[in-house]
């Protein structure tokens, strides 16, 4: 019975991801009309940090030094470098191209899970995030004004920040199981956020746009907005979700964060093909095949050497 309720709970928390991170890159974009890339990826950092600091000293007596070496490494990993490799990237592609290759982060979570972290996935799984990379490439081709011909140097940012996202999920699952969600989300940006904060107030020019420039409010409305709901709240869902589901079922919010980002771009004007719905339904059929269960555990020792793990 607790399995069935943390299946249904874990497919709750997924679509609720879906609809908030699907809704962040639109934020992302309007936050770049106020601010550079650089100083985006700052802001949601020290606003997320601030957000959930006090639930970090309240509790921070009951982490060990070890543990909080593991929460540094998540927060640098999982939040520090990508909230600045997609701020900078959305300078040079559109939101709704990068919410699409978003997408690529189950790929490298099965690949870094089997390899470096000994995670086991079934056949069918496999079998998904292939079916949902091919819908995901196939929204590529599609998406906006680019296609294939997408601006590889801002591309390959979000690439990296969907390696680190997939190590990062591999990670929490492997070395943070004994802490709960709320602290693992709340250290990691304790951890990161105090020397972020610190180069915020000295050494950015925040400071001076936001005292001397009234206008950039908004822009700071709009980079709160995605700091506390699509990455202080979001990453506590998130860290839940892994805990209670697989790493590779967990990643895999991200094969239909496309999807709202697209809807947002309809909603801003710009139009849906038919073919647009083809690749979304592939991506929905593999979501569902990487949460399947039938079937034999596929290990890495599988893959190489042909025979089942004893």
């Amino acid at each position: 019975m607790k399995g069935i309720s943390n299946q249904w709970f874990s497919w709750i928390i997924l679509i609720g991801l879906v609809l908030t991170w699907g809704s962040s890159f639109i934020l992302i974009k309007k936050s770049l009309l106020y601010f550079s890339g650089v100083e985006v990826g700052l802001l949601r950092i020290c606003i997320t940090f601030l957000f959930l600091s006090p639930i970090a000293l309240h509790r921070f007596r009951k982490i060990s030094r070890k543990t909080g070496i593991h929460l540094f490494i998540a927060g640098l990993l999982g939040s520090f470098v990508p909230a600045f490799m997609f701020a900078i990237a959305q300078t040079g592609i559109n939101s709704s191209l990068a919410g699409t290759l978003n997408s690529l982060t189950p790929l490298f979570t099965l690949i870094l899970g089997l390899f470096f972290f000994k995670q086991r996935a079934k056949w069918f799984n496999v079998v998904g995030v292939m079916i949902g990379l091919v819908g995901a490439l196939g929204l590529i081709n599609v998406s906006g004004d680019f296609g294939f011909s997408f601006n590889i140097k801002y591309a390959s940012l979000i690439i990296i920040a969907t390696v680190c996202y997939a190590f990062n999920v591999n990670f929490v699952k492997q070395y943070l199981k004994e802490l709960d969600s709320l602290s693992i989300t709340a250290f990691s940006f304790f951890y990161i956020g105090i020397p972020t904060f610190i180069y915020l107030l000295f050494f950015s020019e925040i400071p001076i746009k936001i005292l001397n420039q009234p206008d950039v409010l908004n822009g700071l409305a709009y980079v709160g907005t995605l700091s506390i709901v699509g990455t202080g709240l979001a990453l506590i869902a998130f860290n839940k979700l892994i805990k209670i589901n697989s790493p590779l079922f967990a990643s895999s919010v991200t094969y239909m964060i496309p999807i709202v980002a697209v809807i947002w771009g309809v909603l801003d004007g710009e139009k849906l093909h038919w073919w647009d719905i083809l690749w979304f339904l592939l991506i929905l059929l593999g979501v569902f095949l990487v949460n399947a269960h039938p079937g034999r555990p596929f290990n890495i020792s599988s893959k190489v050497l042909f025979r089942r793990k004893e």
